[in-house]
């Protein structure tokens, strides 16, 4: 298997996220090849041991993850990611809908698809996902309070993006997903948070991949 090289990302780790994994594995095939991977993936551990402290709720609220894309055998030279765009971009998100499902986000639905530029000046493809977290309460909160008196599981709105596009002749994903509200929602001792500035940090990181 021919590794691809991982993508060039934003300077993660000065903004509290940590590299949780990487991995080159076949991130689906088509009809006449398989699609191998080379992806990053950060989790923001800053914002999780927050909410862990004040709620004792342990969670991974946020992640970004960007992928590489290589073919095998290797797409053929005169019509390149041009004959495959469609069918990648398809793969692509049945393939986040089951990241997201993985980790725990339930009741997935597609939303819609606009266009931006990278830093560098291609062209994206941006698909918008919204989604929920179903979380058990209860337990010893960080500020030691009791929480176990609440028997309704919580629900946490999810808001999920998936970027696809190509830069200098090979395929990029980029994406994650963040709650799309506050989670002060959790408990009155639960840090407030911004939807809107986790949705633009995020447009930012799959912008700022190369």
């Amino acid at each position: 298997m021919s590794t691809p090289p991982a993508p060039g990302l934003p300077a993660l780790d000065e903004r509290g996220w940590v590299r949780t994994d990487e991995r080159v594995d076949v991130r689906f095939e088509l009809p006449t090849m398989r699609v191998l991977a080379h992806t990053l993936v950060y989790d923001d551990d800053t914002l999780r041991e927050r909410v862990r402290k004040a709620t004792g709720i342990d969670h991974a609220w946020r992640f970004f993850f960007a992928s590489r894309l290589g073919f095998e055998p290797p797409l053929p030279p005169l019509t390149g990611t041009a004959s495959v765009y469609g069918s990648v971009r398809s793969e692509a998100r049945k393939a986040f809908v089951s990241d997201l499902r993985d980790r725990g986000v339930e009741a997935v639905d597609r939303g819609r698809t606009e266009r931006t530029r990278t830093e560098t000046g291609d062209r994206v493809s941006l698909t918008r996902y919204r989604g929920r977290y179903r979380l058990d309460d209860g337990g010893d909160g960080g500020d030691g309070s009791d929480r176990s008196d609440r028997d309704e599981p919580i629900d946490v709105p999810i808001a999920g993006l998936l970027g696809v596009w190509t830069h200098d002749g090979d395929f990029r994903l980029a994406g994650g997903c963040y709650p799309e509200t506050s989670l002060a929602t959790l408990a009155e001792s639960a840090p407030a948070t911004d939807p809107n500035a986790f949705r633009d940090e995020l447009v930012d990181l799959v912008r700022g991949t190369r």
